[in-house]
């Protein structure tokens, strides 16, 4: 489903050069939940940048499925993100003037795909975030955590084969968080999506079926915990 082969990135910044990722070399099966941790600055965001096409590494390259995205022009990128990449956040990005529907509808919508096809979708989508009773809402009168359903049933409702979620739990509380940890799984058990979700949280990484830690840059880590099957690799 993914793959990097010695990735590198590299930001200029005035006569220094700041290295964010060196020689990540990682492959993600299609249905697998990944859980990314590390400190601050350790390039984890940058890695799910690079992951999601955000981002173009400086050196390497970095495959979804059998094409190379590092090598992709911008505007096929955007296609690519547009129908096979659903992207949550820490802070929702949700759109103020907006209802729960219409902000789960606009992937739709900006695909050209008319209201009527897109209902059935949509609707599936509020029954299992638990919304059908806060569609008309706007996000100012929703809580954090029914904002973050929202933004988890909006990159859902293209049906991506990949989700990338950046810190999803960041901005909740602790009780909240584990409703949406349970979600993003269920998702997986659901319709076989595979999740790389970028986190600082030990208790929400372990939701994950593997959790790769990296630090200055560089995978120094990797766990896999599934069901009959827990072990540990290290690069250090």
């Amino acid at each position: 489903m993914i793959r990097l082969d010695r990735v590198d990135k590299v930001y200029a910044q005035g006569k220094r050069q700041i290295v964010a990722l060196k020689d990540i070399s990682l492959t993600i099966q299609s249905g697998e939940f990944v859980a990314i941790m590390g400190a601050s600055g350790s390039g984890k965001s940058t890695l799910l940048h690079l992951i999601g096409g955000l981002d173009l590494p400086s050196s390497g390259e970095v495959w979804l499925g059998n094409r190379c995205t590092s090598k992709m022009s911008d505007r096929d990128l955007t296609v690519l993100r547009r129908r096979e990449i659903g992207l949550v956040f820490q802070f929702f990005n949700l759109l103020p003037t907006l209802t729960a529907e219409e902000n789960i509808t606009l992937p739709l919508r900006l695909a050209g795909v008319s209201p009527a096809s897109a209902n059935g979708r949509v609707e599936e989508l509020l029954r299992l975030v638990g919304l059908q009773d806060r569609r008309r809402h706007r996000p100012e009168e929703l809580s954090g955590g029914q904002m973050q359903r929202v933004a988890i049933a909006r990159a859902l409702v293209a049906n991506p084969p990949l989700l990338l979620a950046d810190e999803p739990t960041g901005n909740l509380d602790s009780r909240t968080g584990e409703e949406i940890l349970l979600l993003l799984k269920q998702t997986v058990e659901l319709y076989g999506h595979t999740i790389v979700m970028v986190t600082h949280d030990p208790k929400a990484a372990a939701y994950g079926d593997r959790i790769i830690t990296l630090k200055d840059g560089a995978i120094v880590e990797q766990i896999w915990v599934r069901e009959g099957h827990d072990s540990a690799t290290s690069s250090r």
